[in-house]
Protein backbone atom coordinates (compact mmCIF):
# COMPACT_ATOMS: atom_id res chain seq x y z
CA UNK A 1 0.00 0.00 0.00
CA UNK A 2 1.01 3.64 -0.37
CA UNK A 3 0.23 7.09 0.80
CA UNK A 4 -1.72 9.68 -2.04
CA UNK A 5 -1.56 12.97 -1.89
CA UNK A 6 -4.79 14.51 -3.04
CA UNK A 7 -6.60 17.69 -4.40
CA UNK A 8 -5.73 20.16 -1.42
CA UNK A 9 -2.16 20.14 -2.11
CA UNK A 10 -3.16 22.23 -4.83
CA UNK A 11 -1.40 25.37 -4.89
CA UNK A 12 -0.82 24.81 -1.05
CA UNK A 13 1.86 22.90 -1.29
CA UNK A 14 2.73 22.87 2.12
CA UNK A 15 5.89 20.74 2.47
CA UNK A 16 5.78 19.98 6.05
CA UNK A 17 5.65 16.06 5.11
CA UNK A 18 8.65 15.40 3.42
CA UNK A 19 10.94 16.08 5.95
CA UNK A 20 9.50 12.75 8.02
CA UNK A 21 9.72 10.79 4.98
CA UNK A 22 12.27 7.83 6.17
CA UNK A 23 12.71 6.81 2.08
CA UNK A 24 12.43 10.24 0.52
CA UNK A 25 9.39 9.38 -1.60
CA UNK A 26 8.00 13.07 -2.08
CA UNK A 27 8.52 14.62 -5.47
CA UNK A 28 8.06 18.27 -5.93
CA UNK A 29 5.91 20.22 -9.17
CA UNK A 30 5.12 23.71 -9.59
CA UNK A 31 2.40 23.52 -7.12
CA UNK A 32 1.93 19.96 -5.81
CA UNK A 33 3.48 17.28 -3.91
CA UNK A 34 3.44 13.85 -5.33
CA UNK A 35 4.50 10.25 -3.35
CA UNK A 36 6.09 7.77 -5.19
CA UNK A 37 4.14 4.79 -4.86
CA UNK A 38 7.09 2.43 -5.37
CA UNK A 39 9.36 4.63 -2.82
CA UNK A 40 6.58 4.60 -0.60
CA UNK A 41 6.60 1.83 2.62
CA UNK A 42 4.03 2.39 4.34
CA UNK A 43 5.24 4.15 7.27
CA UNK A 44 1.93 6.55 8.12
CA UNK A 45 4.51 9.43 9.24
CA UNK A 46 3.81 12.03 6.74
CA UNK A 47 0.16 12.02 6.79
CA UNK A 48 -0.38 13.87 9.94
CA UNK A 49 2.18 16.28 9.35
CA UNK A 50 0.15 17.68 6.27
CA UNK A 51 -1.57 21.18 7.65
CA UNK A 52 -3.82 20.76 4.44
CA UNK A 53 -4.90 16.97 5.58
CA UNK A 54 -3.91 16.52 1.71
CA UNK A 55 -2.33 13.07 2.12
CA UNK A 56 -4.57 9.80 2.15
CA UNK A 57 -3.63 5.83 2.48
CA UNK A 58 -4.05 4.03 -0.37
CA UNK A 59 -7.26 2.25 1.03
CA UNK A 60 -8.93 5.36 2.94
CA UNK A 61 -8.95 7.60 -0.68
CA UNK A 62 -12.36 8.80 -0.87
CA UNK A 63 -14.04 8.02 -4.02
CA UNK A 64 -13.75 11.31 -5.52
CA UNK A 65 -9.68 11.10 -4.87
CA UNK A 66 -9.16 8.16 -6.43
CA UNK A 67 -7.63 9.10 -9.81
CA UNK A 68 -4.82 10.73 -7.15
CA UNK A 69 -3.64 7.65 -6.99
CA UNK A 70 -2.04 6.80 -10.68
CA UNK A 71 -1.71 10.90 -11.13
CA UNK A 72 0.65 10.72 -7.77
CA UNK A 73 2.62 7.76 -9.68
CA UNK A 74 2.96 9.65 -13.18
CA UNK A 75 4.09 12.85 -11.44
CA UNK A 76 6.53 11.50 -9.23
CA UNK A 77 8.46 9.80 -12.39
CA UNK A 78 8.61 13.45 -13.61
CA UNK A 79 9.40 15.67 -10.97
CA UNK A 80 12.74 16.10 -8.88
CA UNK A 81 12.69 14.47 -5.00
CA UNK A 82 12.42 17.26 -2.11
CA UNK A 83 13.54 16.28 0.75
CA UNK A 84 13.37 19.62 2.93
CA UNK A 85 10.84 21.46 4.05
CA UNK A 86 10.61 24.85 1.79
CA UNK A 87 8.27 27.41 3.14
CA UNK A 88 4.94 27.40 1.53
CA UNK A 89 3.47 29.38 -0.97
CA UNK A 90 2.54 33.07 -0.01
CA UNK A 91 -1.07 32.41 -1.13
CA UNK A 92 -1.56 28.86 0.20
CA UNK A 93 -3.74 29.32 2.94
CA UNK A 94 -6.45 30.84 0.85
CA UNK A 95 -6.40 27.70 -1.46
CA UNK A 96 -6.51 25.16 1.80
CA UNK A 97 -10.39 23.75 1.37
CA UNK A 98 -10.59 25.00 -1.40
CA UNK A 99 -12.90 21.93 -4.24
CA UNK A 100 -11.93 20.76 -7.38
CA UNK A 101 -8.09 22.48 -7.67
CA UNK A 102 -7.10 19.77 -10.39
CA UNK A 103 -7.52 22.37 -13.39
CA UNK A 104 -5.03 24.51 -11.25
CA UNK A 105 -2.37 21.78 -11.16
CA UNK A 106 0.98 23.19 -12.92
CA UNK A 107 2.83 20.03 -14.81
Amino acid sequence: MTYVVTDNCIKCKYTDCVEVCPVDCFHEGPNFLAIDPDECIDCTLCEPECPAEAIYAEDDLPDDQSHFLELNAELAQKWPVITEKKDPPADAEEWDGVANKLPHLER
